[in-house]
């Protein structure tokens, strides 16, 4: 007994989702409508709604679409114009040279630091062109010069 109920729901199990796919009278044939239909309207008559065969081939739009051409090239932003006023980097006096007697003036640089001042880098190099353009019967000790003048 207790196996013939067990078939039975078995056989029920398996007939269930057939039920289940019976058409509904009341169905609208496959559309969506998350829309309900006002109180005292009549419903929608099946004559308003399309047949399967329209919407299935219904998709998009039916006028051909073109792509909208893009504007000409346009001129780049002109760049702003800055006028940084950089003050002129003070020279140091000139420098004297024990051994000829001399005081020599320093050439003028084009400082790479802040606000167009001389770093030690730009020192070393304008005091080692200053040794080379007076010469060593100005300077003396080419060497000696560039250090103290390094060091003024």
């Amino acid at each position: 007994m207790l196996r013939g109920l067990l078939i039975l729901l078995f056989v029920l199990a398996l007939a269930a989702p057939a039920f289940a796919a019976e058409p509904n009278p009341a169905d609208d044939g496959g559309t969506i409508s998350i829309m309900k239909p006002e109180p005292g309207t009549a419903p929608a008559k099946e004559s308003d709604k399309p047949s399967r065969h329209l919407r299935a081939h219904v998709r998009g739009s039916s006028n051909t679409v073109y792509p909208t051409p893009l504007s000409g090239p346009q001129a780049p932003l002109p760049v702003p114009h800055q006028e940084v006023a950089t003050p002129r980097p003070q020279l140091p006096p000139p420098l004297y040279v024990p051994e000829t007697g001399r005081a020599l003036p320093n050439l003028p640089t084009i400082g790479a630091g802040p606000g167009g001042g001389e770093t030690s880098q730009d020192k070393a190099v304008r005091c080692a062109h200053q040794a080379g353009v007076y010469g060593p019967s100005a300077t003396g000790n080419p060497a000696g010069y560039i250090g103290s003048c390094i060091n003024q």
